[in-house]
């Protein structure tokens, strides 16, 4: 049986045994760890994507460009400070492509690049919560004692089925419409609805 027709539980406990067939997601989550970064999640496109790939047969790194380090740290919107977790991160990360962003800062940034305004996000959670695709609102993190934790406000069953739904909380249907379209060239088994 497809993993996205199983009762919810067995979908949510056979995500961290799918994520862990990416070797470069996994070793981005444990270097994420040592970064003590404050509510932090890698979260959206690598993680589905990773999604995509298992249940197509393709290998774990298909179509993945980078990994999403997503933190939320009100204490300093300083682009300064955001700076400097990036420099760090690139140490610990070394060649892999990680993006790491300060969610607590992305509404001083956001009207300018995707032309409308968004409220400042009082959490990593509530930033995912608004990702342009709910299939994508997705984050995970391995914890100190190397359990596994999963934000999925929407489910997982979408990224199982390779489901593409819109969620039109925040962001513009352009990038929507942007995204999946990269995302149908890589993975043209994704069925994807249409923005609303």
């Amino acid at each position: 049986m497809r993993i996205g027709r199983l009762p919810l539980d067995e979908q949510l406990a056979a995500v961290p045994a799918v994520l862990q067939t990416n070797p470069a997601l996994v070793a981005v989550l444990r270097g994420a760890r040592t970064l003590d970064l404050p509510g932090w999640w890698v979260a959206a496109g690598a993680v589905v994507q990773t999604i995509w790939n298992y249940v197509t047969g393709r290998d774990p790194q298909h179509g993945v460009r980078d990994y999403d380090l997503i933190y939320h740290d009100p204490s300093d919107l300083s682009w300064e400070a955001e700076d400097a977790v990036i420099t760090t991160g690139r140490e610990v990360f070394g060649d892999v492509p990680v993006e790491i962003r300060n969610e607590a800062r992305v509404h001083l940034w956001y009207e300018k690049r995707f032309g409308v305004p968004c409220p400042p996000y009082d959490s990593a959670e509530d930033a995912i919560d608004s990702f342009p695709a709910t299939t994508c609102s997705l984050g995970v993190r391995i914890t100190a004692s190397g359990g596994w934790k999963l934000y999925a406000p929407y489910g997982v069953a979408d990224a199982f089925n390779l489901v593409v739904r819109p969620n039109p909380r925040q962001a513009p249907r352009h990038v929507y419409e942007a995204k999946v379209a990269r995302w149908s060239s890589a993975w043209p088994e994704l069925t994807v609805l249409p923005w609303p």
